[in-house]
């Protein structure tokens, strides 16, 4: 996939019709982005859209949606388990008492990006994430941004990169002190989490969330 690009957001071109579908050799409709690498099909396949619902899960992919803004989302994901040795698991705790040695150390790490403002605001979301749950917690106050229906979309061409929803989370969070989050870094949140489907439609993945009928 090209750089600087959501997943839904390739313009790699190798459609079945006019859809940006490829059926694979197992038979299986996927969108081009998703029918060439290996790991970014597996990706596809067994994690992109289904729901995530716990506070550390949703941490973990706020903070990898945020490190990946500006780059693919194949880097990012080729780098996970470095992301998450270095960052304890994204357990929110152990991250919120990181300190200025630990912003040190992570910008020694090659294994990650070394981005001083993302590594700065996975801590700071991190905090945040702990003074939310006075109020229900992160992954509540996330889901609470669902929208009452979900785009459905024939071609790459017509999936948003933001809506009215993710707008508002945005605002929302930066109010309670996160930062790197963005309304089209949350749309891309809220695709990866399941709170939207944006499986093209023919996608053998679409409406397999369960969370629309």
């Amino acid at each position: 996939m090209p750089d600087a690009t959501l997943p839904h957001q390739s313009v790699e071109s190798d459609p079945v019709a006019d859809t940006g579908l490829v059926v694979g050799a197992d038979g299986l409709a996927r969108p081009a982005w998703a029918s060439r690498d290996p790991l970014l099909r597996d990706y596809y396949d067994t994690e992109w859209g289904l729901p995530v619902r716990d506070e550390q899960g949703v941490y973990e992919r706020l903070t990898l949606e945020a490190f990946q803004s500006g780059l693919s989302w194949a880097t990012i994901l080729r780098k996970r388990p470095a992301f998450r040795e270095a960052f304890a698991g994204f357990d929110p705790d152990a991250v919120a008492a990181f300190g200025a040695e630990d912003v040190d150390r992570l910008l020694q790490d090659e294994r990650i990006v070394r981005n001083r403002r993302k590594i700065e605001a996975a801590i700071t979301n991190a905090r945040a994430t702990i003074a939310l749950r006075a109020d229900g917690g992160l992954a509540a106050f996330v889901w609470s941004f669902q929208p009452e229906t979900t785009p459905e979309p024939r071609t790459w061409l017509e999936v948003p990169s933001r809506s009215e929803e993710s707008v508002a989370l945005s605002k929302a969070l930066k109010k309670r002190g996160f930062s790197f989050v963005g309304p089209t870094t949350m749309f891309a949140l809220m695709e990866a989490i399941g709170i939207v489907d944006t499986h093209l439609v023919g996608s053998h993945r679409r409406g397999s969330s369960g969370v629309w009928a």
